[in-house]
């Protein structure tokens, strides 16, 4: 009679744990890119080696933008010029910063490369993530998916550096749809992944989530093409608000 009330119980706690845990999909499969993407890889592993990094910025192409060591030189030998990047150099270098953003990167990258070597060797005190708007186009992932693969990426910062306070932003807003059906299913997709994500917040201890959004946007909902001249990467001035926007809560994170 207890074996069967074991095997029952048993039977009932992996029916929960299967239930509590996500099915596989793309956007929490740890997966490298091509081999022009590697390159980019293994200096910011060459970075982290050589450690001194308080604060971390996290990303895809918004937060590339950033610049800093590790983003390439221009025609002078000086650093490749990004939207933020004097931002950066001005305000966050400072701080011991160093910015860990990658074009075209989804959940799925950002989690590999923090499992192969970008997250082996530092321990910051602050860093900051926003990623998942490329896994939003179309039928690639959905909501709920790409907030499991944020959800994943966070666990493996804790795991990694327990200590590190993470400030996840909200995915920026964007209209690169095709059309107003596209652009209104995309829109959608992003807030329920903000939705979601927003519950990680803790008060600070370990998360503190924070919504920019709509200080990109015009008083109709639109997105001004001197904020985001594609309706989805920033400009200077982008920056400049994303910079004004974060700085007061990063550098409340670093001294907590």
């Amino acid at each position: 009679m207890r074996n069967v009330i074991g095997l029952a119980f048993m039977a009932a706690l992996v029916g929960f744990v299967t239930a509590q845990s996500p099915k596989p999909h793309s956007a929490i499969t740890p997966a490298p890119r091509d081999k022009g993407w590697m390159p980019r890889h293994d200096k910011f592993v060459e970075i982290a080696k050589a450690g001194n990094i308080d604060l971390l910025f996290l990303g895809d192409s918004i937060t590339d933008a950033w610049g800093g060591n590790g983003h390439g030189k221009d025609l002078k030998g000086g650093p490749k010029s990004g939207s933020g990047s004097e931002i950066f150099v001005k305000e966050f270098e400072p701080l011991k910063a160093a910015n860990f953003g990658i074009g075209g990167d989804r959940t799925q990258h950002v989690l590999w490369r923090l499992q192969n070597g970008e997250f082996d060797t530092i321990k910051p005190k602050a860093l900051m993530l926003m990623i998942g708007t490329n896994n939003s186009n179309g039928k690639d992932n959905t909501s709920d998916e790409i907030a499991e693969g944020i959800e994943a990426i966070v666990k493996e910062i804790h795991k990694r550096s327990p200590k590190t306070k993470v400030l996840l932003l909200a995915v920026f807003p964007r209209a690169t749809g095709k059309d107003k059906d596209a652009q209104a299913a995309q829109t959608a997709k992003i807030n329920a992944i903000n939705d979601r994500i927003a519950k990680l917040d803790d008060g600070g201890k370990t998360v503190k989530y924070l919504d920019i959004g709509k200080k990109f946007l015009a008083t109709d909902g639109s997105i001004p093409k001197e904020i985001m001249p594609d309706q989805l990467h920033l400009s200077p001035k982008g920056y400049r608000i994303w910079a004004d926007a974060v700085a007061p809560t990063l550098k409340e994170l670093m001294g907590s």
